[in-house]
């Protein structure tokens, strides 16, 4: 039963996200580019907790030390637990290779999302 419900939750997903996204960006409000960085950034931080708290046992795997601070709080993004890793010195290769490529992408990115109350 919990599959179909997940395959339903894709679904309406794929269906929604693009009414919403012209909804919210065109109709609702005015358009602007602030508002528009806005929403893909709330959509980018949705599915990185998302992610964080789905994938923990591949990502802590591929990406942090046997000792070192876990993937798996839906509060948490991955990058924060990158940085976390990376502060701590227990990231793996892989993980060390992933924050280079965020790094480059966004300037010191994983130690900036590093939260701390979590």
């Amino acid at each position: 039963m919990n599959i179909i419900l997940v395959i339903l939750a894709k679904l309406i997903y794929l269906a929604v996200e693009p009414i919403n996204f012209i909804y919210v960006i065109l109709v609702k409000k005015k358009f602007t580019w602030k508002r528009l960085n806005g929403y893909f950034r709330d959509e980018a931080l949705a599915i990185d907790r998302f992610g964080n708290s789905q994938y923990r046992s591949i990502f802590n795997t591929w990406f942090v030390a046997e000792k070192g601070y876990k993937h798996g709080n839906i509060n948490e993004t991955i990058s924060s637990i990158l940085g976390k890793n990376e502060y701590f010195d227990t990231l793996t290769k892989t993980g060390k290779f992933l924050v280079k490529i965020l790094n480059f992408i966004d300037k010191n990115h994983c130690a900036k999302s590093i939260d701390w109350d979590v």
